[in-house]
């Protein structure tokens, strides 16, 4: 199977956002972990953030992207897994959670992986986003092959059920962004560049203004409860 994924590379998207916020949060020069790496987009751009980075996935068809992408690699499924390395800076869960029968789980592995000052960042789509309550308003909810309703999503998150996971599991919440509805993803090859990047911007601010209504994913930043904040 080829490699399908892309870096989203515009305004309000949740990779730009999850960059700005690891740079933010997480101790340069440090390890970053990311679990479901995907393509390795996100390894591949911090990479020279980190003295030393891992990516694990699912999809050993990844590996010729997450190669050079990572400093180690392990190909794995993570709902089995015992253990992860161990003082991590900053760990990643990008559009993973939803997939996973127990995520509980994985978000106590995390915990006991991050080292002093480390953080998670994480981003879930949200189920509230307005495009999902109007269909249901009119008794759509129809399954697809990409976004909120993938076929492959087997839990469903909320601004206010995320974080109350993400509590449960022994963290605290340090910061929560919203990313725009993918405008150019959707209607980005009949829509003038212009305009495009006019829409983006609107909807960005839209979504910052109103992140449980309109933000199409959601986007945290945590660290183990108990430990003192430093950012």
């Amino acid at each position: 199977m080829p490699n399908v994924y892309t870096f989203k590379d515009f305004e309000g998207s949740s990779h730009r956002i999850l960059l700005d916020l690891v740079r933010r949060f997480a101790r340069r020069g440090g390890t970053l972990l990311d679990l479901g790496a995907a393509g390795g987009e996100l390894g591949g751009a911090l990479r020279g953030d980190f003295q030393e980075t891992f990516g694990f996935e699912y999809n050993v068809d990844c590996l010729p992207t997450l190669r050079p992408a990572f400093d180690h690699v392990v190909i794995t499924d993570l709902e089995k897994l015992k253990r992860l390395p161990t003082n991590m800076d900053a760990i990643v869960l990008a559009d993973v959670l939803e997939h996973l029968r127990d995520a509980s789980n994985l978000l106590q592995l995390v915990r006991q992986s991050l080292g002093p000052n480390g953080r998670v960042f994480i981003s879930v789509p949200n189920i509230a986003n307005v495009t999902v309550r109007l269909g249901l308003l009119f008794g759509v909810f129809e399954y697809r092959e990409r976004g909120i309703l993938d076929n492959t999503h087997l839990r469903f998150y909320t601004m206010r059920t995320i974080r109350r996971e993400v509590e449960a599991a022994g963290f605290r919440v340090l910061a929560v962004r919203g990313s725009s509805v993918p405008l150019r993803l959707i209607i980005g090859k009949f829509t003038p560049e212009p305009i495009l990047r006019m829409g983006e911007k609107v909807l960005s601010i839209v979504t910052r203004m109103w992140k449980a209504l309109f933000a199409y994913q959601i986007i945290l930043v945590a660290e183990p409860a108990g430990t003192a904040r430093s950012a």
